[in-house]
Order: structure tokens, then sequence, then C-alpha cells
């Protein structure tokens, strides 16, 4: 039996500790603040209740293998799993809109030639098609084993079968997502759609990959579901199994240096100067705090991934309190497309001005029971992603975006500033408050150069793994999930674990 000491209680690091604990090993957690669960969080108040991370999950079958290994109670005997359906309402600037069904390529085809015109979703349907194909090739070395050494072969290639598409004399092929759409979509709404499953993920569909096709991809072919009582609800049943495996959680523990001995991790020290041994140390923290605890290079000179050095895009959050239930037939998800969606790079990009540049919004309203006071009331979650170097202490800077949004959502809302009774704004700076960082970490993703990988599992520092959003497979509840179970895999079957059969 091994001892191991978990830095961080996000989700990624109870996929692992409870895999691990299974196993036989001693798994204490350190989280320095009083909750479990990373960005997985609610808040409260008055009765109603948010989602303050991720408001909709994908691939439950990551989180459906962590419970059947670690147990014999299924995550459905914990959570209620509900597939949302429609997936999204798209609402446009030019007063069009679409209703897209759940997990039905059929459907979607059939639903996006009657709002968007005929050809519109045959056009989505061959996309689709195509997106399979880069999934395909890039789903194993991505998602289910650790990353290769050789990983320069995912950097390289493009997995995305792109169209030819003839400019004057050149024959040319997409090489970014913003590039499908121009070419191969041909409609400014279709656009629209393929770059809202990019920014939902922090990602600027115009230096993302044409990899990057395979994040809708996977919602169209494993659905949209919603736990029931929102997503935090998925992270009780997780730290609640942990528990039920014995694993120990130390709350308001700062893990301040990762001990060494004999050349490998030997533990950790905390703030409070008290030391903790371990024969492994796996770490759910972004790249530039392990740097800091361990003081030392922890990857091979040329080794990538994803710290680029430039602040990647974040998210800012409107929680909405509102008189008056949701009216019957309200999609959960309804995704707001910006008149200019053209300026939404600068608005990443540059974040000073007088004016947010046309973000797209998303709006989310559960009409869950939970979440609410009463049956004559609604919480509504309102999002966008945006520059994480925007000066956000500054009052009128959060005030812009408060009202931009506030007038998106109204697309979405009926009544929504006559039904308004209060609401809490969330920044980056909330998110660095509770993970230790200001940014959302993106799934990892095939070519571009391997910027869009994230560092390894293990370091070169001997019995010190990474796990989490910040390390491969990247950010997302099924890949944090994912990342646990790699973690796991190595310290338990040695370097030589290639993942899952």
């Amino acid at each position: 039996m091994a001892r191991i000491a978990v830095i961080g209680a996000g989700m990624g690091a109870m996929a692992a500790a409870a895999r691990l604990a299974v196993a036989g090993h001693r798994v204490v957690v350190y989280e320095r603040t009083e909750t479990y669960g990373g960005a997985v969080r609610r808040f409260e108040r008055d009765g109603f209740g948010f989602d303050t991370g991720p408001g909709l999950l994908t691939l439950p079958a990551v989180y459906r293998d962590l419970f059947v290994k670690t147990g014999k109670e299924p995550l459905e005997d914990r959570v209620e799993l509900v597939q949302v359906d429609p997936s999204a309402r798209h609402v446009f600037p030019d007063g069009s809109e679409v209703l897209l069904p759940n997990a039905s390529r059929a459907g979607v085809v059939s639903a996006l030639d009657e709002a968007l015109g005929a050809g519109a979703g045959g056009r989505w349907g061959d996309f689709l098609v195509r997106a399979r194909e880069a999934w395909d090739r890039t789903r194993r070395p991505l998602l289910e084993e650790p990353l290769w050494p050789d990983w320069q072969v995912l950097a390289g290639k493009e997995p995305y079968p792109a169209v030819p598409h003839k400019r004057l004399l050149r024959t040319r092929r997409a090489r970014t997502l913003a590039e499908i759409g121009f070419w191969e979509l041909r409609d400014d709404r279709l656009e629209g759609i393929l770059m809202s499953h990019a920014l939902a993920y922090g990602l600027a569909p115009w230096s993302a990959p044409a990899s990057a096709a395979v994040l809708p991809y996977m919602e169209h072919a494993f659905g949209t579901w919603y736990v029931r009582g929102g997503i935090r609800e998925l992270a009780r049943a997780v730290y609640e199994r942990c528990l039920q495996r014995r694993v120990e959680f130390v709350f308001g523990a700062e893990v301040t240096r990762v001990l060494e001995k004999d050349g490998r991790a030997a533990g950790v020290e905390l703030a409070d100067g008290s030391v903790a041994e371990a024969d492994h140390v796996v770490a759910d923290v972004h790249p530039a705090l392990l740097r800091t605890l361990t003081e030392r290079p922890l990857d091979d000179e040329g080794d990538v991934r994803a710290d680029p050095g430039a602040a990647p895009p974040t998210r800012f959050t409107l929680l909405l309190a509102l008189r008056g239930g949701r009216e019957p037939g309200a999609a959960h998800r309804t995704v707001v497309h910006p008149a200019a969606p053209e300026s939404e790079w600068d608005f990443l990009a540059s974040p000073g001005g007088d004016e947010p540049r046309c973000p797209t919004v998303t709006v989310l309203r559960p009409g869950d029971p939970a979440l609410r006071p009463d049956g004559d009331h609604e919480s509504v979650v309102l999002s966008a992603t945006v520059s994480a170097e925007a000066v956000w202490d500054e009052d009128g800077t959060v005030q812009r975006y408060t009202d931009f949004l506030l007038g998106a959502a109204e697309s979405a809302v009926p009544g929504l500033r006559e039904r308004l009774l209060w609401h809490e704004v969330r920044t980056p700076a909330h998110v660095e408050d509770e993970t230790g960082s200001g940014s959302v970490p993106a799934p990892a993703l095939a070519a571009g150069q391997g910027r869009f990988l994230h560092p390894a599992n293990t370091t070169r520092l001997p019995g010190l793994y990474r796990v989490g959003g910040w390390s491969h497979p990247g950010g997302g509840l099924p890949h944090a999930g994912m990342s646990g179970a790699l973690v796991a895999g190595l310290i338990v079957e040695g370097p030589d674990f290639r993942g899952s059969q």
C-alpha cells in the first residue's frame, strides 16, 4: 500500500483519488479552500441556486465508468441524469432561430433545413461526418492514453479531412475552425453554431485548429446531459464516493512545497509548516503554480504544450434571480449570436475600449425545482467567453459587461428586465479565487503545432504526477475524469500503462 498525497480537490483529483483508494492505496487530499469540486461550485441565495462552473455534461460514460470501477453502486443511483432536449436553441441577429434536437443527426439536419433554408442541414450533416473521422483518429491518443513521448506526431498533421477549397489559382484546406465555417458551411449562422462550440470551452475559433471539430461532434454523438439539482451534484457524488473508499480530505490546507528525497517526490509541505510524507504526489493545479511548488523544471527542454504565455480566454458570468416561472417549452440552453461576429476576436484579444465587442452569450435556464424557491421564480445563468486580460476590478468594466449580457439575454428570456429581482456577477477573479487560475483550460486538440496539447501526466520528477484540466487530456468535465483514470493507471500499473483497452 502506497501513501499518496493529492494537491487540490478538483474533479480530476477526486477521480484519481477514488480509483487509487480502490487499488489499496492510502490517499489524502489537501485542498486550500473549504470545499471540493474545483470550478464545479454552487452559489445560493434567498432560495435560488446556480451552477457557477459548467452547467451541462457531455460524455457521461466517463463518470459511469468511474463509479463502476470504484464500487458496485452505479452513477445513476447517486445522481439523476437528464438528456437536454432540444440540445440548444440558437438565436441569430437577423431574427432567425433554430432548435437543435439532442443526439439526432437526422433531426438536426431537418431542423437546420427548415429554419435556415434548404441545404443548410446537409452542409452541417456532411461536416459532422468529417468531424467523426477526426474523432476516430484522435480519440484514443488524446483521451484514453497517456500522452505519447513522441507527442510531436499529434502536433503535426491535421486529422480533420478538410474539403479542398479553390481560391484563385490555389487550392487550400481549412486549418482552423473558423476556416471550416467560412469555406465548408458557407452560412453565417452555421458558422456561428460551429464557433459557439469552441467558445464554450474558452477557445478562439480563429486560432483553434480544424481538429476542434471534434467538440460539436462529441455533443452530437453522445448527447447533452443535465444533472438534476445542478452539476454540483455530480461533484458531490464523486466526493462521497471518495469518502466511501476511505479517501481522507483536509480542507483549508494550502500546499507550499513538494518534498523531494533521493531524486523523487516524497510528500508535501503545508502553509502551517507541517509535512506529510508520501510515496507519490498528484497535483491538480495550474502548471505555473506547480513549478513554484517544485522550484525545478518538470518537462524536458523543447516540450510544449499548453503554457503558451498569453493568457487564454476566460468567462464572465451573471447569475439571475427572476420572479415568475419559466414558460412552457422554454429551451434549457439558448445561444445568442452577436450582430458582428467578426469582432469577437477583437473582443477576446483586446479588452480595452468603452464597450464590449459583441460576444456570443449562452443562457442556461434549467427549470429545476431544486434551484428556485418555488414555481413562481426562476434561476438563470448567463455567460460569455472574454479576455482574461481585462481589468475586472473596475466597476465600469463589470457594469458594461453586465449590461451587454442582460441585453443579449432578452431575446432568450421573455420580460427579463421586468422579472429581475437581483443578480450576482462572477468575474475571472472569482474563478481564480476558487481554482487558483483566472482562466479556464480547454480540451487537448491535435495539430496546431502542439499549442493545444497539455503537459503530460508524468513529470521529470519521479513520483510527481499532474491531473485535472491543466494536464493531459485537458479541460472539461469528461476530460478531467479521464485524466484521473490515466494518473491512477500510471501509479498502479507503472510507466508502461497504455490506457484502458
